[in-house]
């Protein structure tokens, strides 16, 4: 066989291949929709007659979070990356997210996208480590701030008497694993130590690092605050901000794919908590969902494909 014919052959593989990849996205975006039509029929039905105002505020807002996650992978990054790939990486990993639970598809698309700009697997995952860490400190500096805004707002339910004796068992196995397992995360934490260290000997990595984190949060809880104006549920934007970022780091201990049941679930339980009405609530999280899962799902995906067939992925 020549060499024209083997390269024939190799461009028809990676051509089926590319083929395979864009149909098999299709196909997971439409098993999607068509599992949950119910929740995106009902949403979409009553947004119709929301405050259409509001809602272009939440959709960019919304659309902004992508630029924030961007910026603060940048911020963990010490070389620098391409903008334009970078924000569709961060597009597309947040559809990736829906697929798998736990941030392990939107983790899958960014290790990939910063090992394809030069990163070892290595240096990638700490990169992600370190965005990752640095959000949830934002997240939980947020949470302190807002409920001094908001006192008595989260309050310890009261547990029955089985709970203490089961908290302990769950204590005592996480340090027989943690002993067992210690080795291995102290050279993790050293890797993410290190680096951070590294973002923060240049001021203005650090700035994107810590910014975007924020930017991230606090566009996400104006999403919601948006789509509470937009359907008149009277809460105060702090209030509505603090019981965003409290249901969301409560889901985030059930993970599904992207949160799907366990946020929804969370955010109507504190929206109604907060003293919001219950078929209000749903309303709020339904819109909060269609803008920030439902409608970037699709593009997303193909997005995903498109970085895919570039190689930039």
């Amino acid at each position: 066989m020549t060499s024209g014919h083997i390269a024939v052959t190799a461009g028809r593989r990676r051509a089926c291949g590319q083929l395979a990849l864009t149909l098999a996205v299709l196909a997971a975006a439409g098993w999607l929709v068509r599992r949950h039509w119910p929740v995106l029929e009902t949403g979409a039905l009553r947004l119709a007659v929301a405050d259409q105002g509001w809602l272009l505020v939440a959709a960019a807002a919304a659309s902004a979070t992508w630029a924030c996650s961007a910026l603060a992978q940048q911020g963990a990054v010490l070389r620098p990356l391409p903008p334009r790939h970078l924000v569709a990486a961060q597009f597309a990993a947040s559809a990736a997210g829906q697929l798998l639970p736990a941030g392990l598809g939107s983790g899958a698309v960014n290790l990939r996208f910063l090992m394809r700009c030069g990163l070892s697997a290595g240096r990638a995952a700490t990169a992600l480590a370190v965005k990752a860490t640095t959000g949830g400190l934002v997240r939980a500096v947020l949470i302190v701030v807002l409920a001094t805004a908001c006192p008595g707002v989260l309050v310890l339910p009261r547990l029955p008497a089985v709970w203490p004796g089961l908290a302990v068992a769950a204590v005592t196995l996480v340090l027989l694993l943690g002993t067992a397992l210690w080795p291995h995360c102290r050279r993790a934490l050293a890797l993410v130590l290190t680096d951070l260290r590294a973002v923060h000997a240049h001021p203005h990595r650090a700035a994107a690092l810590w910014g975007g984190s924020l930017g991230f949060a606090v566009l996400h809880a104006l999403v919601l605050i948006a789509v509470t104006r937009a359907v008149a549920l009277p809460l105060a934007p702090t209030l509505v901000a603090l019981l965003y970022l409290a249901a969301s780091c409560a889901a985030a201990l059930l993970p599904t794919p992207a949160g799907i049941g366990s946020l929804d679930a969370a955010l109507a339980l504190a929206l109604t908590a907060g003293g919001a009405p219950a078929v209000t609530a749903a309303s709020a999280v339904l819109g909060y969902r269609l803008l920030t899962v439902w409608l970037p799902l699709l593009p997303g995906l193909l997005v995903l494909a498109l970085l895919v067939r570039r190689k930039a992925l």
